[in-house]
């Protein structure tokens, strides 16, 4: 399933994404797999289509139309699920969603973090923030986890195709409806997944390795060359909580502005920190530590990274010095984390 809600400025991108799978198809990826794609053509509309190959061709067959589609309500999630699944019903599944993203923060909280006017209009690279940029377009983590839920669907991954994404505490929240979480870290250019050269990875039996592999080749390669991903192996993050709530437990901790915590965002102060370097820096138990990077390693055992990444908010790179694949917020002092304390992880973990 592809799932492209209504984005705001990606309408062009996500066109473009179809028809790198169109191509992808037309090479011959799929055998026993099907595609099905929900994509919203503006605020209002969204259509159902199918992308099949026929006579050595990829071909689109349009399933349905919809009208004033509110994705940011679980019932309608639900249906949206269940209606895919009817078309096109499979013993696996895996879902990809496309838009922009802000990790874990809720709606209310993104009203500030969404720079519409200077990324809309601005001559500078665009990137992908999951939903539109104001908040009756933007779907909740919770919301999705329940809607995935009550459709009875488990799915083998969800790749979020949006910024931010690759963050312990959304991973968290859906490990009850996916076994992997395939995600960005930092923000992702406009362009997202280059399903041309991935698409062969995501089908049949998944090859997470190769489809890192392949989208660190492509973005190395690309006129903008930043590009971060990592796979979250969901089932391994119980564990990991485990660890994490012995920390913090045993040893307070503070961020203070000037620590040399490698940051994934452009936001002042930070709002998403790796999470491995941040527990290097507030756990003092070199025992507790070793076994945190070991679970961290099964938790998040395939991710690549280029050299630096770009952030939109800035309009700059910034060098990658340290990349576990997943960030969290756990030390962020930034305003629009004030809700942080809410989040599954954190009641887990503290």
């Amino acid at each position: 399933m592809v799932f492209m809600p209504w984005s705001t400025n990606l309408e062009a991108f996500f066109e473009e994404n179809i028809d790198d799978l169109e191509k992808a198809i037309t090479e011959g990826v799929l055998t026993d797999e099907r595609v099905v794609v929900c994509i919203a053509t503006d605020a209002v509309t969204a259509m159902y289509v199918e992308l099949r190959q026929e006579n050595g061709k990829a071909v689109r067959d349009t399933l349905k139309t919809i009208s004033h589609p509110d994705y940011t309500h679980s019932s309608n999630l639900t249906a949206l699920f269940l209606d895919l699944s009817c078309y096109a019903p499979a013993h696996r599944y895996s879902l990809i969603i496309g838009g922009h993203g802000m990790a874990w923060l809720p709606a209310s909280s993104r009203q500030s973090n969404l720079p519409t006017q200077r990324i809309k209009y601005a001559k500078r690279p665009i990137t992908r923030w999951f939903g539109g940029f104001q908040p009756e377009y933007q779907i909740e983590i919770r919301t999705l986890a329940d809607a995935i839920a009550a459709a009875q669907l488990h799915f083998d991954y969800i790749l979020f195709d949006d910024c931010y994404m690759s963050s312990v505490e959304v991973a968290y929240e859906l490990r009850e409806v996916t076994d992997h979480v395939i995600a960005c870290p930092t923000e992702i250019m406009a362009y997202g997944f280059p399903y041309h050269q991935c698409a062969r990875y995501l089908v049949g039996n998944v090859d997470y390795q190769r489809l890192c592999d392949a989208f660190l080749a492509f973005y190395e390669t690309y006129y903008l060359p930043y590009g971060t991903i990592a796979v979250t192996d969901c089932r391994e993050l119980q564990a990991l909580a485990e660890i994490v709530r012995t920390i913090n437990v045993n040893f307070r901790h503070t961020y203070r502005p000037g620590m040399s915590i490698q940051t994934m965002d452009g936001y002042i102060p930070p709002l998403f920190f790796d999470f491995g370097d941040t527990f290097d820096h507030i756990c003092p138990d070199s025992s507790l530590l070793a076994q945190l990077h070991e679970q961290l390693n099964r938790t998040v055992p395939y991710k690549a990274c280029t050299a630096y990444y770009y952030t939109a908010l800035l309009s700059m790179n910034i060098k990658i010095n340290d990349y576990t694949g997943i960030t969290t917020s756990e030390i962020s002092v930034n305003v629009d984390a004030k809700s942080y304390n809410q989040t599954a992880w954190y009641k887990a973990t503290h």
